[in-house]
């Protein structure tokens, strides 16, 4: 693992910040901080050291929000995951990252505008759509999988199935802890995960904590469409920022 200068660790603090911030507050902040991860060390070990960071602040998200899931949805979502984290598995070490960022980032970016489509044009009366829940499910698996980065398909589901902010926020909070568990061996399996690694993890885990314990005072205030409109945008500029490279 790389030695960092003092403005290096300071960065990677604020990273570890936001994405325990993301966990308990508004979930789209955690893609900045895979980008200020990826920016300071190689692709494959930042995502080895962000996953035990994000753990950690999903443990405290679940302390927070264990009752808030709604578990019709994540089980629905569950399975596809799964899968998808067996598929990301696989692609990591055959397709490029670059070809498989822009192929994830165009699927964020279309899901996004239909999304807001939907959202303009029956603020409260259509059905979910049935296919919705397994390309989530999947792609969410994939994307988190590959580069940490599985916040936009789940936020774009959960935003069409219209939960209020709170049981978005517990039902994302249980989907990551469970699918963030299950990409464990496979990371280590990787590469991803190592002793240097892990060290790093842990150093910067309590500043995850950190954030995620402030989190749910940043969002129990807000409006639900103020919240919703916030994730929509955070989602768009994810998905940009993975099919820009």
């Amino acid at each position: 693992m790389m030695h960092f200068e003092i403005w290096q660790w300071a960065m990677a603090a604020a990273g570890a910040f936001l994405i325990g911030l993301s966990k308990t507050g508004i979930g789209g902040i955690g893609l900045f901080a895979v980008v200020i991860f990826a920016s300071l060390m190689p692709p494959r070990e930042s995502v080895g050291v962000v996953l035990i960071i994000l753990l950690a602040g999903d443990l405290v998200a679940i302390s927070v929000y264990r009752r808030d899931a709604d578990w019709g949805h994540l089980l629905r979502l569950f399975p596809w995951a799964g899968l998808g984290v067996i598929i990301g598995a696989v692609a990591t070490g055959m397709l490029p990252d670059a070809l498989m960022r822009v192929l994830l980032g165009a699927i964020v970016v279309a899901l996004t505008i239909a999304q807001a489509i939907r959202s303009w044009r029956a603020p409260a009366a259509d059905a979910l759509p049935r296919w919705l829940g397994p390309v989530a499910g999947l792609f969410a698996g994939i994307t988190t999988m590959i580069a940490n980065a599985g916040g936009p398909p789940m936020a774009i589901y959960l935003l069409a199935a219209r939960l209020p902010k709170i049981t978005f926020i517990g039902t994302t909070a249980w989907f990551f802890l469970a699918i963030n568990l299950f990409k464990v061996p496979f990371s280590y399996s990787l590469g991803m995960i190592t002793a240097g690694s892990l060290w790093l993890s842990l150093r910067l885990a309590p500043f995850a904590i950190l954030g995620a314990l402030l989190g749910r005072r940043l969002v129990s205030g807000m409006n639900q469409r103020v919240f919703e409109g916030i994730v929509l945008a955070l989602t768009l500029v994810a998905g940009l920022r993975l099919l820009l490279g």
